[in-house]
């Protein structure tokens, strides 16, 4: 059977082994055309690691408890710049660097974390209540992962430690966005004022500098981002201790606990397409439990993985109930036996332990156990409900959109087929704004997938619907640039009918998104939610422009 790249993204969770990253490379190599790493001219070959690495096969499962991430809080009042004589919650929150015990049989990991904390502490916010966040650059001078500088971006004439930070999924202005070239280095800070004018929804929070991004969130700068409202409250669903942000990722460690990001056999150019780790984190521990009642619990999953998807289930044939996606409350609850997310995708499901008193449930990732849940025998009285119907989501009509665009997703190959790197609609980042929509008006975008990956796209600033995907001819494409469609639209799943800010685009089909333009008029940008892509070139700035009058 051919291995696509899809296929070995798929896999890669499941992949075990002090070599891990080597033998995941030459499987995938065993199976298709050689996936290859780029030079300026032709595409380089995944070095092998230089260090051994750890085998999660060799570490104890379920010995240490699921850390729960800490509240952050504002420190003072501040005068809110945007309506004289009031004042805001002031949070300042410092990027530093630290050291984390990922496990307890794996020495202790130098790590970045926002608050020198991995993740970093998470920020609750309400609906239409501003606060203003000081994120503060408190790195040291030096990376510690490896910095391509030809990437754009990255030059040699650029600090080795940059950051600023974009609130994944905020309808922010763009001075507060963090626009990825408003980079600053350590000794400065960025003030952003936050409107939190949305739907109580399940945001994350992370470095977004060009060119290093994916070094950045390596490095361990993320966190969650929680906006409430009071819709929502009203439910009743699962709340306080029973409401639990689990952020999953995957990274490769060596076995005297130092960080392993993967490299190209190119020194000079040391980029790699992809970038996938041996070992699942959930909130930053390897196989950690967690003690829960027997009762529910809402559970906000985030991946925050730089090139992994994760295929979450439950032990026992138990199933969760999505109750929320990207941006907010579906419709109702949906039952689901597996959930599936890919980078910066977000899922909220309900998990129902009553049933399971005295026992013990694991959340698997591939089949493989990454989290147990130990059920206690008793619990306090369950209060809270999973009401059948949760928010209205009226769908946006995509005939009412003014402007339809049509928007590939491309590779850059070298002379021998090889994927040196991946563009948006043919550009790199530096070329003109095309993409400029007009405020408040509704556009629907359609990606149209020429390569051999499923690429998470992901709109700053605003919230969307996905429309439906649809299979196209390939030849037809590169002969005349012509969309011939070669079967009926599908529409999208069930858990793709709530508001998106990130969309699975998959290879060989064009898949169609519909949004309104809500925010205020500038500069954001579009990309790819691989991180090794988006560094890459396959990001685009995108202009706002005021409405007419």
């Amino acid at each position: 059977m051919t291995v696509t790249r899809r296929d070995f993204l798929r896999s890669a969770g499941a992949i075990v082994g002090a070599c891990a990253l080597g033998d995941a490379w030459r499987m995938a190599k065993a199976g298709t055309a050689p996936m290859s790493m780029p030079m300026r001219t032709t595409a380089a070959t995944l070095a092998a690691p230089k260090v051994p690495l750890i085998n999660p096969t060799s570490l104890a499962r379920f010995v240490d408890p699921l850390p729960i991430l800490a509240i952050a809080h504002a420190t003072e009042q501040r005068a809110d710049p945007m309506r004289p004589g009031r004042t805001l919650p002031y949070y300042r929150i410092e990027m530093r660097a630290c050291k984390v015990r990922l496990h307890r049989d794996i020495p202790l990991t130098p790590l970045w974390g926002y608050q020198g904390q991995f993740p970093g502490p998470t920020i609750e916010a309400r609906r239409d209540e501003p606060l203003l966040i000081e994120w503060v650059n408190a790195l040291p001078q030096q990376h510690f992962l490896p910095i391509d500088h030809t990437l754009h971006g990255a030059e040699k004439d650029k600090p080795d430690v940059r950051a600023i930070t974009h609130v994944h999924g905020a309808r922010v202005p763009a001075k507060a966005d963090g626009f990825p070239e408003d980079w600053y280095t350590p000794g400065h800070a960025a003030l952003y004022r936050y409107p939190n004018g949305q739907d109580a929804a399940t945001l994350w929070y992370h470095d977004h500098a060009m060119g290093i991004t994916r070094l950045n969130i390596y490095a361990g700068l993320f966190g969650a981002y929680i906006v409430r409202d009071t819709q929502e409250q009203a439910l009743n669903l699962p709340w306080g201790d029973y409401d639990i942000p689990l952020m999953l990722c995957d990274r490769l460690v060596a076995q005297d606990g130092q960080l392993y990001y993967p490299v190209s056999d190119d020194a000079d150019a040391p980029w790699v397409m992809q970038c996938l780790g041996n070992l699942v984190l959930c909130n930053g521990k390897v196989f950690p439990y967690l003690d829960v009642e027997p009762r529910r619990y809402r559970f906000r999953l985030i991946n925050v993985a730089n090139t992994s998807f994760f295929d979450l289930s439950l032990s026992h044939d138990q199933a969760m109930q999505q109750i929320a996606s990207d941006q907010g409350l579906l419709a109702g609850p949906l039952e689901r036996m597996r959930v599936e997310l890919y980078p910066a995708e977000r899922a909220d499901v309900v998990i129902d332990f009553a049933s399971f008193a005295g026992k013990s449930l694991q959340l698997r990732h591939a089949s493989q156990g990454i989290l147990e849940f130990r059920v206690g025998a008793a619990s306090r009285r369950d209060t809270s409900t999973l009401p059948m119907v949760l928010r209205p989501v009226t769908r946006i009509d995509p005939t009412t959109a003014v402007h339809d665009r049509i928007l590939t997703l491309n590779e850059s190959d070298d002379a021998n087929g090889n994927a040196m790197k991946m563009l948006l609609d043919g550009k790199r980042w530096s070329d003109p704004v095309t993409e400029n929509p007009r405020q408040n008006s509704i556009e629907t975008w359609s990606f149209v997938n020429l390569t051999g990956d499923a690429h998470p796209i992901h709109l700053h600033l605003v919230r969307f619907q996905v429309i439906d995907r649809r299979p196209f001819d390939l030849f037809a494409w590169n002969a005349h640039r012509k969309l011939v469609f070669t079967g009926p639209p599908i529409a999208p799943e069930p858990q793709e009918l709530g508001w998106k800010d990130t969309v699975r685009a998959d290879s060989g089909m064009v898949t169609r998104i519909a949004m309104r333009f809500e925010g205020e008029p500038g500069r954001y940008v579009w990309h790819c939610h691989l991180l090794e892509h988006e560094d890459n070139e396959m990001m685009r700035p995108y202009e706002v422009l005021p409405a007419h009058s």
